[in-house]
């Protein structure tokens, strides 16, 4: 039941919602004054006024949860064309089992030890800034996490040493079975520390993403931790798969040598299937690079359409699986189809395993100085795809996303307003295509 009085309510939506507004000169001047006050419900708004920066320390309880299909939406609006910032705390803002709700439009800052913990199930984060964290920008709790969505967002000056991440994501397998996590058109760089993606959940939709300057690997993609979960779970409770779509992936940091890592990390293993697909990924460190890094225990990975570019010297070695290091399930499964590698590449996947492989030293962007990374018109990435990839029969990933319908941008997208993939005739190699109309605006500087 709502704990305040309904005169107190500013506006009455469909089915009884309401609208709260949080602001200096408002009734409620922290979120966590609202919260104290109200008992939020399924499809209520509540709005918080931006050009004003608010106190770290944001609970969002579980009393505070929306419902299946109706969410409970905290907004931020811009005001003078600035967010509202929420700075500090060792926590700034946490997701205490407060299912079901959508976080939009705020700058998330400061935080000691997380800028958000997401401890919820069916919680999206959308149009927001989170930056300057001094350990996690983003993290999920090995336990009660579940469902988590993350788009049209900036992450960035977040991670710190070998074990905290701009994202480190997961779910609760026991809790929330089935969980999905979604990422999609946010742009992810600059991280102080850790990988940029690190990722535990069940099942990963990565999409359309510009991932850029990790201190490690830009997407590390595994099991859960076999310490911390539910009494219950075993890692053969469920297989985690990853489905890495239409993203650009910018190695830079010469002092690590490998860009992305799936299997397990040494603490969980996912015996899973990952799937790459369209994704453009540039290696920029100067120094010899392992693109895809297969650890531990896997059952199988499979690339099709990649381009895997050299643009600051240095050797690309496509695949490290190392006997010792690596446990198969069901014997090494790796497939892939016309991909586009540097002539000097080692460890290729042979016959049998990858096709119409291509070669060359330069796949023909448009513009690599500006991050205009569409296919020139002579460019042997014009319409070299495969327009039906699939890996083995046996070990096919479930729910594939193809083709790919959307662009990553090098910057900031506004909502719903992503740039659309045309395709002219066949589809092209790499994240874009050459007739994708671009704004260049908004990603290309």
């Amino acid at each position: 039941m709502r704990r305040y009085l309904a005169s107190l309510l500013l506006l009455l939506g469909p089915a009884g919602a309401a609208t709260y507004q949080v602001g200096p000169a408002r009734t409620f001047t922290s979120l966590n004054q609202l919260f104290a006050a109200v008992n939020l419900e399924g499809g209520d708004l509540v709005e918080v006024d931006g050009n004003t920066t608010y106190a770290g320390g944001v609970i969002v309880p579980a009393a505070d949860g929306g419902s299946p299909g109706n969410p409970v939406i905290i907004r931020g609006l811009r005001v003078n064309g600035l967010r509202p910032r929420i700075q500090g705390a060792s926590n700034t803002v946490e997701f205490r089992q407060s299912n079901y709700l959508v976080f939009d439009g705020f700058e998330v800052t400061g935080g000691t030890a997380r800028c958000i913990l997401q401890a919820a199930h069916e919680v999206t984060v959308r149009d927001s800034v989170i930056h300057g964290c001094a350990a996690h920008g983003i993290l999920s709790t090995d336990q009660l996490s579940g469902s988590f969505t993350l788009e049209y967002s900036e992450i960035y000056n977040a991670g710190a040493g070998t074990s905290q991440h701009p994202l480190y994501i997961q779910s609760d397998e026991i809790a929330w079975p089935n969980a999905v996590f979604r990422m999609r058109y946010n742009y992810v760089h600059d991280g102080n520390g850790g990988n940029l993606l690190k990722c535990r959940h069940q099942r990963a939709e990565i999409f359309y993403n510009w991932f850029q300057g990790a201190a490690y690997h830009e997407l590390e993609l595994i099991g859960p931790d076999e310490n911390t979960q539910q009494a219950g779970w075993t890692r053969d409770l469920v297989r985690e798969d990853q489905d890495v779509v239409g993203n650009v992936i910018v190695h830079s940091n010469p002092a690590f040598g490998a860009v992305i890592r799936v299997g397990g990390d040494g603490t969980g293993v996912s015996k899973g299937r990952a799937r790459f697909v369209n994704n453009t990924i540039l290696l920029a460190s100067g120094q010899d690079t392992t693109v895809f890094r297969i650890f531990q225990e896997m059952q199988s990975v499979e690339m099709h359409n990649n381009v895997i570019d050299v643009t600051a010297g240095g050797i690309p070695r496509i695949i490290r699986a190392v006997d010792g290091e690596l446990i198969w399930t069901d014997g090494r499964q790796i497939r892939g189809s016309n991909n586009w590698i540097e002539s000097t590449a080692t460890f290729v996947p042979g016959a049998g395993e990858w096709a119409g492989t291509l070669t060359g030293t330069n796949p023909g962007f448009t513009d690599l100085a500006s991050y205009d990374l569409r296919p020139m018109q002579a460019s042997a990435l014009r319409d070299a795809g495969n327009g039906a990839p699939a890996g083995n029969p046996a070990f096919a990933f479930p729910g594939p996303l193809f083709p790919p319908a959307s662009v990553p941008l090098r910057g900031a997208i506004a909502p719903d307003a992503a740039p659309v993939r045309v395709v002219d005739g066949s589809i092209d190699i790499g994240a874009y295509e050459r007739a994708t109309d671009l704004i260049f605006a908004n990603g290309f500087q």
